[in-house]
């Protein structure tokens, strides 16, 4: 059974000010239940319904009880993690790396070139990663249907900011992405698909918008062999290699900055109206 969207409550000042789509979508036929959405769907880049509230925090938009949050602080090679209980409703968490912009209501991250990283990574970044609704981390395998649909704009970048990811999880020592797809500061975007568990990734030209721009991406997963990318309504495949058949996977999406430096001011902030995960 299908259950109708819930739409939030909106003020008149939020409704002048803003324009993008704000609810929640209900569980569907899927092995986990679809996160929640903001503004267009994937393909619909640029299109926007009734606006977000902007006096809210990011969880009073968005459902992100299936979504924990890394954020570029913390200490070294230990960067502080907020837990899906902490991130939901119009009171949940933000802060200066995660918040709602004041402007148009979209869930804002901030991923300083100066920052607090992951041990396997030179790279700080405010990022959600994948949960199950029983607070463990998501962790599934590549056969069936898995995707991940995001509608967003970068707002800047100094270099390239990785705003959506299938990470590795259990089945094997690997700690890489399956493909992460990068946004760069001169419009272009490309997928990254890693060549084995051991590393070296190959990337894909997949489109071009210019940085300020919104656009809609779809990652997913098809019969366990295929990962199918649509941006702004253009697919393409890519073939999964067999020697990733072990290990089960996650989604991510955010800003995973992709340059460093001393710089506190330079980085990648990433801007999204719409977010939603599907297992099925």
């Amino acid at each position: 059974m299908r259950i109708r969207p819930r739409l939030l409550p909106l003020t008149a000042a939020a409704l002048a000010a803003v324009s993008s789509l704000a609810f929640a979508l209900p569980p569907a036929s899927t092995a986990h239940a679809i996160n929640g959405v903001a503004g267009p769907r994937s393909g619909d880049a640029g299109t926007f319904g009734p606006a977000a509230s902007t006096s809210v925090a990011p969880g009073g938009n968005f459902d992100l009880s299936v979504w924990e949050l890394q954020e570029p602080v913390g200490s070294p090679g230990s960067p502080t993690t907020i837990p899906s209980s902490r991130l939901l409703g119009a009171n949940g968490f933000q802060d200066t790396y995660f918040y709602t912009d004041p402007r148009d209501g979209a869930m804002t991250f901030w991923a300083p070139e100066k920052g607090v990283t992951t041990p396997n990574s030179n790279y700080a970044r405010s990022e959600l990663r994948e949960m199950n609704r029983d607070g463990s981390p998501a962790n599934w395998s590549l056969a069936g249907s898995h995707r991940l649909n995001a509608t967003l704009r970068v707002v800047s970048v100094t270099s390239n900011v990785c705003v959506g990811q299938i990470h590795l999880g259990t089945g094997g020592s690997s700690t890489k992405p399956l493909v992460e797809l990068y946004y760069r500061a001169n419009g272009d975007i490309v997928l990254g698909t890693e060549d084995s568990p051991s590393g070296g990734q190959t990337p894909h030209p997949v489109g071009h918008v210019a940085v300020g721009k919104t656009w809609s991406y779809t990652i997913a997963v098809s019969g366990g062999h295929t990962v199918d990318l649509t941006v702004n309504g253009t697919t393409t495949h890519y073939a999964i290699p067999s020697s990733f058949d072990s290990y089960r996977q996650y989604f991510k999406a955010g800003s995973y900055n992709q340059s460093s430096s001393s710089s506190t001011t330079k980085g990648a902030r990433v801007a999204f109206y719409g977010l939603e995960v599907a297992h099925s």
